[in-house]
């Protein structure tokens, strides 16, 4: 049978995952709502900060955004699609091999993006106190159990 102290430390630990969870929930939702407001779907916008985002050297395939955003390979094909219908992405296919798509944003893609940016950075300046506490309380219970253990 768990000790008080015990019983106590997993409380604490539950309801610091549960705010650092309700944290990253308001964040998505609010991105979720910034997007639509921009008249794009949350893929979509999900899909340009990818391609943006991608580290040097690394071509924005079709495979690594569907692994970046855990979706189907056939998912971001038409998500890609949808995109490049609505002047945000471009598709090069300049391989031999059709199957190879590079994606890039469009100039008109680059501008939605920034401006989204702009609002999710303003949003994470005002979550950060409570994701980094709520962060530093579950590094600090995961410190206790393993001292425990």
């Amino acid at each position: 049978m768990a000790t008080k102290p015990a019983q106590q430390q997993t409380r604490q630990r539950l309801q610091s995952l549960a705010e650092f969870r309700y944290a990253l929930r308001r964040f998505l939702h609010f991105s979720e709502q910034a997007a639509a407001q921009s008249s794009l779907h949350p893929q979509q916008h999900q899909l340009m900060l990818q391609i943006a985002g991608v580290p040097d050297g690394v071509d924005t395939t079709i495979s690594y955004v569907a692994e970046r955003l855990g979706l189907r390979h056939n998912s971001v094909v038409e998500l890609s699609k949808r995109c490049a219908d609505a002047d945000l992405v471009e598709r090069l296919q300049n391989n031999p091999d059709h199957r190879y798509v590079v994606l890039r944003l469009t100039p008109a893609g680059h501008r939605a993006l920034e401006a989204l940016s702009d609002a999710h950075a303003k949003e994470l300046y005002e979550l950060a106190p409570q994701l980094v506490g709520a962060l530093n309380r579950i590094r600090k219970s995961a410190g206790k159990a393993e001292a425990s253990v």
